[in-house]
């Protein structure tokens, strides 16, 4: 069913995700009008407020947030706010919470940012309530589960009281927009698409580095893990997106159709395929910092690092690695794509002294936004020693190209598309389980193998292992 919710009810209002992204992205939308007069927004956390309060609480995050451009939209967006004390385990909380998402609500957009224990309870509140009506829609920021079989029991609980074309699940990576610019870079261009398999491709790098460390999330982290943080769903679906067949249309059953077969694809991870790590003391931009396990407090055997070749075992991509790299406390904080084509079969110039190079596409996700074509060109002369051949970048830098649009942040996309009900850039339930039945087998893999985290400085690209797993197939990470 169709609808353009008129109440948008946010789980975890009082968080550092609300705080940082929901709070601004929602006052961006207000502010570029691209949300309706009558949205209403009600926030909801265990923190004792009352409207008042929780305006100013919002008021001192925008102002910390905010870009300034936007400011000024401030007062009017707080207008639309007030808010709900909730216990997520009191069943008697959630009547006086939709005491407060007035009955003459029209359509309902519900955000859930709460710890998944907390997941059935909240369910069966907002059921019980009448807050999960036909005309309500949920949106469910990670994590969803821990493996496989804990993945289906929050996805049973969700499905008991929203069916599947009301449910959103959010990966933030799929709200950016290089995210979304790799289907039109493929879909969009006739040059890129005939090229754009095994017979052109020799091989595929995804790297996610960070040169944070535990920021704060010492308890989920050291729990999860960066296969579980980082590859199981922002890796994969980026993956998904550069392997994916073309879909027939661009709408969200046909594009997570094409995903889901990719992620079926995938072959299972031999031990000689993965390497863990996990970063001792070192440095980041002139200043030390601590191992891991300081960090922690304690000794910890959860791996920082991840470095995997993957397979996709279809017609397209038979033969083409994927090499997929992520970690903290990295040299540089960057996620990019890195396409490299396979070398022409045969050159003229050889005989003439010069080498040609095989063509690269880089796609820049963050912090720039960007892509890049390495061409092959002349070096200009007479060629009296001899014809030079050089690559040369052929660059799009975003902000350049598109120096009128404002750059939004991924969360006002994804706000916008759970409250008008667009779920192209959502995960449906069968890629969740697709992506988590991939990690449960790699993590079998280390158990059963004894593969343990090997060390790396903290400013490094990871432990040496990782290099040497690349260069076993004569490949160089993209640094």
């Amino acid at each position: 069913m169709s609808y353009t919710a008129d109440h948008l009810l946010l789980f975890g209002a009082t968080g550092d995700l609300s705080q940082r992204m929901l709070l601004p992205s929602l006052c961006a939308l207000h502010a570029d009008k691209l949300v309706s007069d009558k949205l209403a927004i009600v926030g909801t956390a265990r923190s004792d407020m009352t409207d008042e309060s929780f305006r100013n609480f919002a008021k001192d995050a925008l102002d910390r947030f905010l870009p300034a451009h936007r400011k000024g939209a401030i007062e009017g967006f707080l207008r639309r706010l007030s808010y709900q004390t909730l216990d997520a385990n009191e069943t008697a909380h959630y009547h006086d919470l939709a005491a407060k998402v007035r009955p003459d609500a029209d359509g309902l957009a519900i955000f859930l940012s709460t710890a998944p224990s907390l997941f059935e309870a909240t369910i069966t509140g907002l059921q019980a309530s009448g807050l999960a009506g036909e005309r309500t829609r949920i949106g469910l920021e990670k994590p969803l589960g821990t493996c496989l079989d804990s993945s289906r029991v929050i996805n049973d609980a969700v499905a008991r009281a929203f069916p599947e074309e009301q449910t959103f699940r959010i990966d933030h990576y799929l709200g950016k927009e290089t995210v979304q610019n790799l289907l039109a870079l493929r879909f969009a261009n006739i040059m890129f698409e005939p090229l754009w398999n095994a017979a052109h491709i020799d091989h595929v790098q995804i790297t996610v580095a960070e040169t944070v460390g535990l920021e704060g999330r010492v308890g989920f982290y050291d729990g999860a893990g960066a296969l579980r943080d980082m590859v199981q769903n922002h890796m994969l679906q980026l993956l998904a997106l550069v392997a994916m067949e073309p879909p027939a249309q661009y709408d969200a059953t046909a594009v997570r159709d094409e995903k889901v077969k990719v992620l079926r694809s995938l072959r299972m991870v031999s031990p000689e395929e993965t390497v863990r790590g996990q970063y001792g003391a070192g440095a980041i931009d002139g200043k030390a910092v601590p191992a891991y396990a300081s960090e922690l407090g304690q000794p910890s055997d959860t791996e920082t690092f991840v470095a995997i070749k993957a397979h996709i075992d279809n017609w397209r991509w038979k033969g083409v690695p994927f090499y997929l790299r992520t970690g903290k406390r990295m040299t540089r904080r960057v996620t990019e794509i890195v396409i490299q084509f396979r070398p022409i079969p045969h050159s003229i110039f050889a005989g003439k002294g010069a080498r040609a190079e095989p063509n690269q596409l880089v796609i820049g996700i963050q912090p720039e936004e960007n892509i890049t074509l390495t061409l092959m060109t002349k070096v200009p002369g007479l060629d009296r020693g001899g014809v030079r051949l050089r690559p040369v970048p052929l660059d799009i830098a975003m902000d350049d190209a598109f120096a009128g649009p404002q750059r939004r942040i991924a969360y006002e996309r994804l706000l916008l598309d759970l409250i008008e009900g667009d779920q192209t850039l959502f995960v449906r339930r069968d890629e969740v389980e697709a992506q988590w039945e991939w990690i449960d087998a790699i993590r079998t893999v280390w158990e059963q193998n004894a593969i343990t985290p090997k060390s790396y400085f903290a400013g490094s690209w990871g432990p040496a292992a990782a290099v040497a797993l690349a260069e076993r197939d004569n490949v160089s990470w993209h640094e």
